[in-house]
């Protein structure tokens, strides 16, 4: 075990200044606002601007020098491609900046674990990238996205966090963005890394980590953030299921499917033909899980190595969804190099 410990910044300079870190906002709940404060569903997301976001949490001055800026303004279910781009080519600006000393992300919960991953994989450099996000509207009583603003500016400041990848600070805890989920539809404890935990935690200006990400990422990736993306889709196996749904995604052009199999990433029959036909015509298929935890193992000459399929290990659907499409654009073909790559990272 790796433990690590920071209350204050080792960015900040021998004169004492505080460090400067870059609040990119995104929309989603945290900005979200309802005309009754009891109302935690019905409202409208991404509408509160940053810089009232910031006004809600004044201790902001005492931690950083806080850099606003206002990407976008969308509820995260209607996350984009071309916003991922957007977003990831800023950050690398940023980092490359002698300004900037980190970097922080305000982002809706929904999609939040797949943005967090394709940064992971994609932003270039050490300097810490922490997301955020809120299951309570900015206008609800008890509103929780205050304290997660607080805390992930607090872990971005924080000498232990650099070299650690894209981080999620979440209700006191410090996740890493290839092991982060979201496991509830309303529960401010929301995001969990259920199959090895959270790194670390803050609170009240602490920030410790129990272990460090292992796996490569960030600076360590052969992935650049570009224009172009794969079109990469998902299917579900479940009882009763036909080969239709992979048949018209073929039609239509992927190049890459995941399918989000049962218990150990097994497949109804009927769709593993239809998958194998796909793996025939070029198209990468790849076997995770439905489940909420767990990994995929390897089926090897008992199936994956016959029908040409990869396993995702132990990245949920929509994480392997985001790397096998910065594989194939990074020019990876082929079951044999595509494992390779999901071994990696």
């Amino acid at each position: 075990m790796n433990t690590s410990t920071s209350s204050t910044s080792a960015a900040a300079s021998a004169s004492g200044a505080l460090p400067r870190i870059a609040v990119l906002a995104t929309g989603g709940t945290i900005a979200g606002s309802a005309a009754d404060v009891t109302n935690t569903s019905g409202y409208q997301a991404g509408v509160v601007g940053v810089e009232r976001l910031l006004e809600a949490v004044p201790a902001l001055s005492g931690v950083a020098q806080i850099r606003p800026e206002q990407i976008a303004g969308v509820d995260s279910k209607d996350m984009a491609l071309a916003l991922w781009t957007t977003l990831a080519q800023r950050i690398n600006v940023l980092l490359a900046s002698d300004d900037i000393d980190g970097v922080v992300i305000t982002h809706g919960t929904d999609t939040l674990e797949e943005t967090a991953y394709l940064l992971h994989l994609t932003v270039k450099g050490t300097k810490p990238v922490v997301l955020t996000a809120a299951m309570r509207p900015a206008s609800a009583l008890s509103a929780d996205g205050p304290l997660n603003l607080l805390n992930a500016v607090t872990v971005a400041a924080s000498a232990a966090a650099h070299g650690q990848g894209v981080l999620v600070a979440f209700n006191n805890r410090i996740h890493s963005a290839r092991d982060v989920v979201k496991t509830s539809t309303y529960a401010v404890d929301a995001f969990q890394s259920p199959e090895i935990g959270a790194l670390g935690w803050v609170q009240d200006g602490r920030v410790e980590f129990q272990r460090k990400v292992v796996r490569a990422h960030t600076v360590a990736t052969e992935f650049v953030i570009g224009a172009n993306w794969p079109n990469v889709e998902i299917v579900t196996s479940y009882a009763g299921a036909s080969r239709l749904g992979v048949d018209a995604l073929v039609a239509a052009g992927v190049r890459g499917i995941v399918v989000a199999g049962t218990g150990n990433g097994s497949i109804h029959a009927s769709i593993q033909q239809a998958l194998a036909d796909a793996a025939t015509q070029g198209v990468a298929v790849v076997r995770s899980s439905r489940v909420g935890s767990g990994h995929v193992m390897r089926n090897g000459a008992a199936a994956d190595d016959v029908l040409g399929f990869v396993s995702a290990g132990s990245l949920n659907p929509y994480k392997a969804r985001v790397l096998l499409m910065l594989a194939l654009a990074a020019g990876a073909t082929g079951a044999v190099a595509l494992q390779t790559i999901f071994d990696k990272y």
